[in-house]
């Protein structure tokens, strides 16, 4: 690099504003968001029904679901290690943003990035309204009280996000981190319990053998792209990247150990599952709401628990749908701030509070949500599916946009690495990472749109036409003629005392 090229980066550095001063993130805060994101014990009580094959198109891996959940952790850890590459050598707040950015050209990375925090927006509407819900109709079925009427819940969830995204990210992280400590250990102790009980039952064999599935590798290869849903999200640690202290060490490594470990829980939580109802899919079927409810009720009901214990489960599920509203909510924030820092949304979206947070970016995350709890609790037609409340509803919508829009970028990211690590000493790796994660990403996007219902449907051609407006946008807003994607590590003396 020249001496022009190295002074025209410094004099860009300057002009940009840097999340997060002088307060230093870890690996572990890293970790914590990736984690907190997926949210694994919400996933794994919730999406098992759909590994199985109780889904649209009635294709699954049935007592496979295991193999299912081991092949998509392969294929995510190819986006992983793209990830991962790319963190060494851009930490800005817009990671996939700048990642497709690099390989594909600034129009098509700013469009996809529109889409994809739009996206994310919307899981996190979604998830605040299915918490509420969740507490609402528990609270009245368990205890039979209703200390705030279901709106109420909504407010205090909302006013609750507020205050940790404008209290700072380390705040988020460690909160995300307990949260999401308690349920998985309090979950995956459990699962062992169920597996003790199987005892003679047991065949792991079984649940590896693609012959298990009523389709054979076909239902297994499908129960693939339901898979990859439980880990999406696993990016997002990247999103800290200039508010972390040692960012192109420590977020390329969280982001791989937060696919790995989490993979572990994903493969028991699965198992112990479709085990613990003796690899019954109709037994499964129903329970096909929450499966892992069924296994810690009552013995007198089929379960291995009791009314208590299904209880402490469902609190725990709770406390992880917190940690995922936390950790979406930062990352989506983050998103429309780098962004508009890019001059590629609004400039006020850049602006920076006193404590080093998106200020004007999280108000919009939050306004959004406000709209979508109105929608929920006033419009009841929208999106309304017929035995569901509309809550669960509003949830299924927002998780089949959100999904998609992540499927689009990761998507167009394996595509650009092919040109934006053209200079990685290990090509082969790029290629036969970029290979394994078109073929995941394109096979969760066929998922999102394959025999899919009205109105879920309609998320898919809504992030379609969301994609459409980000590049309408790219004209509206040019960006920057060049814009600084690399911040200097903090040195210790800079890094201060960590404020939560």
């Amino acid at each position: 690099m020249s001496s022009t090229e190295q002074k025209e980066k410094a004099d860009q550095s300057k002009n940009y504003q840097r999340l997060g001063g002088a307060k230093k993130l870890t690996l572990i805060d890293a970790v914590a968001q990736s984690v907190g994101f997926m949210g694994p014990v919400f996933s794994i009580a919730f999406l098992v029904p759909l590994l199985v094959g109780i889904n649209a198109a009635g294709i699954g891996a049935g007592a496979a679901a295991p193999l299912s959940v081991l092949i998509a952790a392969v294929g995510v850890l190819g986006l992983g290690w793209i990830v991962s590459e790319y963190a060494k050598r851009i930490q800005a707040a817009g990671s996939l943003y700048d990642y497709v950015s690099d390989g594909l050209g600034r129009r098509v990375g700013a469009a996809s990035g529109f889409l994809y925090y739009l996206g994310i927006l919307a899981l996190g509407a979604g998830i605040l309204v299915m918490i509420s819900g969740t507490i609402y109709d528990t609270l009245a079925a368990e205890f039979n009280v209703n200390p705030l009427p279901r709106f109420g819940w909504d407010i205090l969830l909302l006013v609750g996000v507020a205050a940790i995204m404008y209290l700072g990210v380390a705040l988020s992280t460690r909160a995300q981190l307990v949260l999401a400590l308690i349920s998985i250990t309090v979950v995956l102790i459990f699962f062992v319990v169920v597996l003790v009980k199987v005892g003679g039952g047991n065949d792991v064999v079984k649940a590896m053998s693609p012959s298990t599935s009523p389709q054979g590798l076909h239902g297994v290869l499908f129960g693939v792209l339901y898979g990859v849903l439980l880990f999406t999200g696993f990016e997002t640690a990247a999103n800290l990247g200039e508010e972390t202290a040692h960012p192109k060490h420590d977020i390329s490594r969280a982001v791989l150990i937060s696919v790995i470990a989490i993979t572990g829980f994903y493969i028991i939580g699965t198992y112990a599952q479709v085990a613990g109802y003796h690899f019954d899919l109709a037994a499964i079927g129903k329970n096909a709401g929450a499966p892992l409810f069924g296994l810690a009720g009552p013995l007198s009901g089929g379960g291995y628990g009791s009314v208590a214990v299904r209880r402490a489960l469902e609190l725990v599920v709770i406390l992880d749908m917190l940690a995922v509203a936390i950790g979406v909510s930062v990352s989506a924030s983050r998103g429309f701030f780098a962004m508009a820092r890019d001059e590629r949304l609004p400039k006020p979206l850049a602006k920076v509070s006193g404590r080093g947070t998106p200020l004007i970016a999280s108000s919009m995350v939050l306004a959004g949500y406000a709209v979508v709890i109105l929608a929920t609790e006033t419009w009841t037609g929208l999106f309304a599916q017929a035995g569901l409340p509309h809550y669960v509803a509003m949830f299924s919508w927002a998780v089949t946009f959100g999904g998609f829009a992540l499927g689009i970028i990761y998507l167009l990211m394996c595509v650009g690495a092919i040109r934006g690590l053209v200079d990685h000493p290990k090509r082969w790796a790029v290629y036969l990472a970029c290979t394994v994660g078109i073929l995941v990403s394109g096979a969760a996007l066929f998922g999102a749109v394959y025999k899919v219902p009205a109105p879920t449907i309609w998320a898919p051609y809504a992030g379609i036409g969301a994609l459409a407006v980000g590049f309408l946008l790219t004209v509206i807003f040019p960006g920057r003629g060049a814009k600084t994607t690399t911040f200097p590590e903090l040195a210790p003396a800079e890094q201060g005392q960590l404020k939560l």
